[in-house]
Protein backbone atom coordinates (compact mmCIF):
# COMPACT_ATOMS: atom_id res chain seq x y z
CA UNK A 1 0.00 0.00 0.00
CA UNK A 2 1.50 3.13 -1.14
CA UNK A 3 1.78 6.65 0.95
CA UNK A 4 -0.76 8.26 -1.31
CA UNK A 5 -3.22 5.34 -0.75
CA UNK A 6 -3.04 5.93 2.87
CA UNK A 7 -3.18 9.30 3.20
CA UNK A 8 -6.42 9.33 0.87
CA UNK A 9 -8.19 6.93 2.87
CA UNK A 10 -6.99 8.40 6.30
CA UNK A 11 -8.64 11.86 4.94
CA UNK A 12 -11.84 10.15 4.49
CA UNK A 13 -12.11 9.05 7.79
CA UNK A 14 -11.27 12.11 9.02
CA UNK A 15 -14.19 13.83 6.96
CA UNK A 16 -16.43 10.53 8.29
CA UNK A 17 -15.27 11.20 11.80
CA UNK A 18 -15.70 14.60 11.90
CA UNK A 19 -19.50 14.80 9.95
CA UNK A 20 -20.70 12.04 12.98
CA UNK A 21 -18.80 13.94 15.67
CA UNK A 22 -20.57 16.89 14.10
CA UNK A 23 -23.59 15.15 14.26
CA UNK A 24 -23.74 13.73 17.54
CA UNK A 25 -25.96 15.69 20.27
CA UNK A 26 -25.45 12.97 23.36
CA UNK A 27 -22.09 12.07 25.45
CA UNK A 28 -23.71 7.95 24.35
CA UNK A 29 -23.32 8.84 20.38
CA UNK A 30 -19.88 10.85 20.74
CA UNK A 31 -18.67 7.88 22.77
CA UNK A 32 -19.32 5.56 19.63
CA UNK A 33 -17.83 7.68 17.55
CA UNK A 34 -14.34 7.39 19.94
CA UNK A 35 -15.08 3.54 19.61
CA UNK A 36 -15.68 3.28 15.78
CA UNK A 37 -12.55 5.23 14.46
CA UNK A 38 -10.01 5.28 17.57
CA UNK A 39 -11.29 2.23 19.56
CA UNK A 40 -8.67 -1.59 19.26
CA UNK A 41 -10.68 -2.70 16.14
CA UNK A 42 -11.62 1.00 15.14
CA UNK A 43 -10.94 2.21 11.54
CA UNK A 44 -7.44 4.24 12.49
CA UNK A 45 -6.63 1.43 14.13
CA UNK A 46 -6.70 -1.04 11.49
CA UNK A 47 -4.47 1.63 9.73
CA UNK A 48 -2.04 1.32 11.68
CA UNK A 49 -2.43 -2.71 11.43
CA UNK A 50 -1.90 -2.91 7.67
CA UNK A 51 1.62 -0.86 8.37
CA UNK A 52 3.43 -4.55 7.05
CA UNK A 53 1.74 -3.40 3.91
CA UNK A 54 3.73 -0.27 3.50
CA UNK A 55 7.16 -0.04 1.93
CA UNK A 56 10.06 0.39 5.00
CA UNK A 57 11.41 3.80 3.63
CA UNK A 58 7.80 5.09 3.54
CA UNK A 59 6.47 3.76 7.14
CA UNK A 60 7.90 6.31 8.82
CA UNK A 61 5.75 9.17 7.27
CA UNK A 62 2.93 6.51 6.88
CA UNK A 63 2.80 6.46 10.96
CA UNK A 64 3.33 10.33 11.45
CA UNK A 65 0.21 10.87 8.95
CA UNK A 66 -1.84 8.11 11.35
CA UNK A 67 -1.06 10.20 14.88
CA UNK A 68 -1.60 13.34 13.20
CA UNK A 69 -5.32 12.22 12.00
CA UNK A 70 -5.45 10.60 15.57
CA UNK A 71 -4.22 13.96 17.59
CA UNK A 72 -6.93 16.00 14.80
CA UNK A 73 -9.99 13.38 16.00
CA UNK A 74 -9.24 13.22 19.32
CA UNK A 75 -9.19 17.26 19.44
CA UNK A 76 -12.46 17.31 17.67
CA UNK A 77 -13.97 15.28 19.84
CA UNK A 78 -12.87 17.03 23.14
CA UNK A 79 -13.77 20.12 22.16
CA UNK A 80 -17.62 18.37 21.01
CA UNK A 81 -17.38 16.77 24.95
CA UNK A 82 -16.53 20.84 26.06
CA UNK A 83 -19.60 21.89 24.40
CA UNK A 84 -22.00 19.28 25.47
CA UNK A 85 -20.92 18.92 29.02
CA UNK A 86 -21.32 23.00 29.06
CA UNK A 87 -24.75 22.67 27.61
CA UNK A 88 -25.74 20.34 30.00
CA UNK A 89 -24.54 22.01 32.64
CA UNK A 90 -26.57 25.23 31.55
CA UNK A 91 -29.73 22.68 30.95
CA UNK A 92 -29.32 21.52 34.10
CA UNK A 93 -28.99 24.88 36.38
CA UNK A 94 -31.79 26.25 34.78
CA UNK A 95 -33.81 23.40 35.48
CA UNK A 96 -32.47 23.35 39.44
CA UNK A 97 -33.21 26.56 39.89
CA UNK A 98 -33.23 27.68 43.92
CA UNK A 99 -35.63 30.41 45.21
CA UNK A 100 -34.20 31.29 48.12
CA UNK A 101 -36.91 33.28 48.84
CA UNK A 102 -38.84 30.01 50.00
CA UNK A 103 -38.81 29.08 53.64
CA UNK A 104 -36.44 26.58 54.97
CA UNK A 105 -37.64 23.02 56.09
CA UNK A 106 -37.97 23.05 59.92
CA UNK A 107 -35.37 20.83 61.50
CA UNK A 108 -36.86 18.39 63.43
CA UNK A 109 -35.53 18.77 66.51
CA UNK A 110 -35.70 16.63 69.91
CA UNK A 111 -36.36 18.27 73.28
CA UNK A 112 -35.64 17.10 77.13
CA UNK A 113 -36.91 13.39 78.27
CA UNK A 114 -39.77 14.45 81.37
CA UNK A 115 -37.34 13.22 83.93
CA UNK A 116 -35.02 15.60 83.10
CA UNK A 117 -37.44 18.25 82.58
CA UNK A 118 -38.70 17.12 86.60
CA UNK A 119 -35.40 16.83 87.70
CA UNK A 120 -34.64 19.99 86.54
CA UNK A 121 -37.45 21.77 88.52
CA UNK A 122 -36.37 19.98 91.38
CA UNK A 123 -33.08 21.24 91.21
CA UNK A 124 -34.37 24.91 90.91
CA UNK A 125 -36.32 24.56 93.60
CA UNK A 126 -33.76 23.81 95.94
CA UNK A 127 -30.69 25.70 94.57
CA UNK A 128 -33.22 28.75 95.17
CA UNK A 129 -33.28 27.41 99.19
CA UNK A 130 -29.38 27.40 99.35
CA UNK A 131 -28.44 23.61 98.36
CA UNK A 132 -26.17 22.07 95.77
CA UNK A 133 -26.39 19.07 93.78
CA UNK A 134 -24.13 16.67 94.25
CA UNK A 135 -23.29 13.27 92.73
CA UNK A 136 -22.02 9.89 92.98
CA UNK A 137 -20.61 6.34 91.80
CA UNK A 138 -23.86 4.17 91.21
CA UNK A 139 -21.76 0.91 91.92
CA UNK A 140 -21.56 1.36 95.63
CA UNK A 141 -19.88 -0.44 98.73
CA UNK A 142 -22.61 -2.33 101.01
CA UNK A 143 -20.89 -0.43 103.75
CA UNK A 144 -22.04 2.96 102.24
CA UNK A 145 -25.12 1.68 100.94
CA UNK A 146 -26.47 -0.06 104.03
CA UNK A 147 -24.07 -0.35 107.13
CA UNK A 148 -23.44 3.81 107.37
CA UNK A 149 -27.31 4.08 107.08
CA UNK A 150 -27.75 2.21 109.98
CA UNK A 151 -29.27 -0.83 108.04
CA UNK A 152 -26.43 -3.85 109.21
CA UNK A 153 -26.25 -7.01 107.89
CA UNK A 154 -29.41 -9.09 108.99
CA UNK A 155 -31.36 -5.81 109.18
CA UNK A 156 -34.84 -6.39 107.78
CA UNK A 157 -34.54 -3.23 105.42
CA UNK A 158 -32.25 -5.06 103.38
CA UNK A 159 -34.75 -7.47 102.03
CA UNK A 160 -36.82 -4.04 101.34
CA UNK A 161 -33.80 -3.10 99.21
CA UNK A 162 -32.84 -6.44 97.79
CA UNK A 163 -30.55 -4.66 94.96
CA UNK A 164 -28.02 -6.19 92.65
CA UNK A 165 -24.96 -7.33 93.79
CA UNK A 166 -21.09 -7.26 92.55
CA UNK A 167 -19.64 -9.34 95.40
CA UNK A 168 -19.89 -9.63 98.83
CA UNK A 169 -18.71 -6.12 99.05
CA UNK A 170 -19.61 -4.06 95.95
CA UNK A 171 -23.08 -3.61 94.81
CA UNK A 172 -25.66 -1.40 92.61
CA UNK A 173 -27.01 1.21 94.67
CA UNK A 174 -30.26 1.32 95.88
CA UNK A 175 -30.94 4.65 97.14
CA UNK A 176 -28.49 7.96 96.59
CA UNK A 177 -28.12 8.12 100.51
CA UNK A 178 -24.79 6.78 99.96
CA UNK A 179 -23.44 10.36 98.80
CA UNK A 180 -25.03 11.58 101.69
CA UNK A 181 -22.96 9.42 103.93
CA UNK A 182 -19.90 9.80 101.26
CA UNK A 183 -20.55 14.07 101.80
CA UNK A 184 -20.91 13.82 105.87
CA UNK A 185 -17.74 11.89 105.79
CA UNK A 186 -15.65 14.87 104.46
CA UNK A 187 -16.18 16.70 107.51
CA UNK A 188 -17.28 20.15 105.87
CA UNK A 189 -20.22 21.45 108.09
CA UNK A 190 -23.07 22.89 107.34
CA UNK A 191 -24.26 20.36 104.65
CA UNK A 192 -27.05 21.21 102.79
CA UNK A 193 -27.35 19.13 99.86
CA UNK A 194 -29.69 17.07 97.21
CA UNK A 195 -28.23 13.55 95.71
CA UNK A 196 -30.22 13.18 92.17
CA UNK A 197 -29.16 9.98 90.46
CA UNK A 198 -30.15 6.72 89.41
CA UNK A 199 -30.66 3.52 91.36
CA UNK A 200 -31.21 -0.05 91.24
CA UNK A 201 -33.56 -2.51 93.35
CA UNK A 202 -34.94 -6.11 92.09
CA UNK A 203 -38.55 -5.44 91.74
CA UNK A 204 -40.33 -6.55 89.13
CA UNK A 205 -41.94 -4.21 86.33
CA UNK A 206 -45.80 -2.90 86.38
CA UNK A 207 -47.05 0.23 86.08
CA UNK A 208 -45.27 2.09 88.89
CA UNK A 209 -41.98 -0.46 89.76
CA UNK A 210 -38.65 -0.65 87.70
CA UNK A 211 -35.14 -2.20 88.45
CA UNK A 212 -34.25 0.75 87.57
CA UNK A 213 -35.35 4.25 88.46
CA UNK A 214 -34.59 7.53 90.24
CA UNK A 215 -34.54 9.28 93.34
CA UNK A 216 -33.49 13.02 94.68
CA UNK A 217 -32.76 12.38 98.22
CA UNK A 218 -31.87 15.68 100.56
CA UNK A 219 -29.93 16.20 103.49
CA UNK A 220 -29.53 19.03 105.66
CA UNK A 221 -26.95 18.89 108.79
CA UNK A 222 -26.10 22.47 110.94
CA UNK A 223 -26.95 23.10 114.87
CA UNK A 224 -29.97 23.48 115.93
CA UNK A 225 -31.94 21.57 113.16
CA UNK A 226 -35.33 20.60 114.26
CA UNK A 227 -38.17 19.38 113.09
CA UNK A 228 -40.04 22.37 112.33
CA UNK A 229 -37.41 23.15 109.42
CA UNK A 230 -37.83 19.89 108.21
CA UNK A 231 -42.19 20.49 107.63
CA UNK A 232 -41.09 23.80 106.60
CA UNK A 233 -38.48 22.99 103.55
CA UNK A 234 -41.24 19.83 102.76
CA UNK A 235 -44.06 22.49 102.45
CA UNK A 236 -42.49 25.17 100.52
CA UNK A 237 -40.74 22.78 98.08
CA UNK A 238 -44.90 21.05 97.96
CA UNK A 239 -45.86 24.39 97.03
CA UNK A 240 -43.69 25.41 94.53
CA UNK A 241 -43.92 22.32 92.84
CA UNK A 242 -47.28 21.64 92.73
CA UNK A 243 -49.43 25.23 93.27
CA UNK A 244 -49.47 27.91 95.72
CA UNK A 245 -52.21 26.48 97.51
CA UNK A 246 -51.07 22.91 97.94
CA UNK A 247 -51.27 21.74 101.23
CA UNK A 248 -48.88 18.70 103.54
CA UNK A 249 -49.82 16.52 105.58
CA UNK A 250 -47.09 14.39 107.69
CA UNK A 251 -47.44 10.81 108.73
CA UNK A 252 -45.31 9.17 111.31
CA UNK A 253 -43.54 5.98 109.63
CA UNK A 254 -40.43 4.50 110.42
CA UNK A 255 -37.21 4.57 107.98
CA UNK A 256 -33.67 2.94 109.84
CA UNK A 257 -31.57 6.15 109.22
CA UNK A 258 -33.86 8.78 110.36
CA UNK A 259 -35.86 9.25 114.07
CA UNK A 260 -38.62 10.53 114.11
CA UNK A 261 -39.57 9.76 110.81
CA UNK A 262 -42.67 10.51 108.31
CA UNK A 263 -44.44 9.82 104.93
CA UNK A 264 -45.14 13.45 103.47
CA UNK A 265 -48.48 13.65 101.71
CA UNK A 266 -49.63 16.62 99.38
CA UNK A 267 -53.39 17.83 98.60
CA UNK A 268 -54.72 16.97 95.48
CA UNK A 269 -53.90 19.64 93.07
CA UNK A 270 -56.56 18.11 90.72
CA UNK A 271 -59.77 18.32 92.82
CA UNK A 272 -57.99 20.51 95.48
CA UNK A 273 -58.30 18.03 98.35
CA UNK A 274 -62.05 17.22 97.70
CA UNK A 275 -61.47 13.46 96.07
CA UNK A 276 -61.71 12.99 93.00
CA UNK A 277 -59.93 9.76 90.24
CA UNK A 278 -56.49 10.87 90.61
CA UNK A 279 -56.43 10.76 94.73
CA UNK A 280 -58.64 7.83 94.94
CA UNK A 281 -61.08 9.70 96.92
CA UNK A 282 -58.73 10.69 99.65
CA UNK A 283 -58.35 14.11 98.78
CA UNK A 284 -54.02 13.91 99.07
CA UNK A 285 -51.12 12.44 97.12
CA UNK A 286 -47.63 10.65 99.29
CA UNK A 287 -45.05 11.98 97.74
CA UNK A 288 -41.83 11.55 99.62
CA UNK A 289 -40.45 9.80 103.23
CA UNK A 290 -38.12 11.84 105.55
CA UNK A 291 -37.24 12.32 108.81
CA UNK A 292 -34.50 13.53 111.44
CA UNK A 293 -30.99 12.20 110.91
CA UNK A 294 -30.54 9.37 113.27
CA UNK A 295 -28.17 10.15 115.37
CA UNK A 296 -25.61 6.33 115.00
CA UNK A 297 -25.70 7.46 111.38
CA UNK A 298 -24.15 10.84 112.07
CA UNK A 299 -21.52 9.37 114.66
CA UNK A 300 -20.76 6.43 111.77
CA UNK A 301 -19.95 9.28 109.39
CA UNK A 302 -18.00 11.12 111.63
CA UNK A 303 -20.11 14.02 113.20
CA UNK A 304 -20.88 14.58 117.18
CA UNK A 305 -24.43 14.33 117.50
CA UNK A 306 -24.39 16.41 120.52
CA UNK A 307 -23.25 19.64 118.44
CA UNK A 308 -25.23 18.99 115.00
CA UNK A 309 -28.63 18.01 114.08
CA UNK A 310 -30.11 17.41 110.16
CA UNK A 311 -32.89 15.84 108.22
CA UNK A 312 -32.70 13.76 105.29
CA UNK A 313 -36.00 13.21 103.19
CA UNK A 314 -35.85 11.13 99.46
CA UNK A 315 -38.64 11.21 96.70
CA UNK A 316 -38.77 9.32 93.12
CA UNK A 317 -38.27 11.49 90.56
CA UNK A 318 -40.52 9.20 88.30
CA UNK A 319 -43.08 9.79 90.82
CA UNK A 320 -42.69 13.72 90.46
CA UNK A 321 -42.89 13.07 86.65
CA UNK A 322 -45.78 10.92 87.02
CA UNK A 323 -47.67 13.15 89.17
CA UNK A 324 -46.84 16.09 87.57
CA UNK A 325 -47.68 15.23 83.90
CA UNK A 326 -50.77 12.80 84.81
CA UNK A 327 -48.93 9.53 83.58
CA UNK A 328 -50.50 6.45 84.74
CA UNK A 329 -47.94 4.03 83.37
CA UNK A 330 -44.17 4.50 84.81
CA UNK A 331 -43.40 2.09 81.76
CA UNK A 332 -44.37 5.17 79.24
CA UNK A 333 -41.04 7.13 80.57
CA UNK A 334 -39.15 4.64 79.20
CA UNK A 335 -40.62 2.96 75.84
CA UNK A 336 -38.82 5.48 73.90
CA UNK A 337 -43.04 6.18 71.91
CA UNK A 338 -42.38 9.23 70.16
CA UNK A 339 -45.65 10.01 70.02
CA UNK A 340 -45.99 9.85 73.92
CA UNK A 341 -42.75 11.46 74.40
CA UNK A 342 -43.67 15.02 71.70
CA UNK A 343 -46.23 16.08 74.22
CA UNK A 344 -43.37 17.20 76.42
Amino acid sequence: MSEVNIREKLQAILNEATEKIQAADALEKLNEVRVNFLGKKGQLTAVLKGMKDVAPEDRPKVGQLVNEAREKLEGLMEESKSRMEKLLLEKKLAEEVIDVTLPAKKADVGHRHPNTIALEEVERIFIGMGYEVVEGPEVEYQDYNFTKLNIPEGHPARDEQDTFFIDDKICLRSQTSPVQARTMEKGKLPIRMIAPGRVFRSDEVDATHSPSFHQIEGLVIDKHITFADLKGTLEEFARELFGPETKTKFRPHHFPFTEPSAEVDVSCFKCGGKGCRFCKGSGWIEILGCGMVHPHVLEMCGIDPEEYTGFAFGVGLERIALLKYEIDDMRLLYENDYRFLKQF
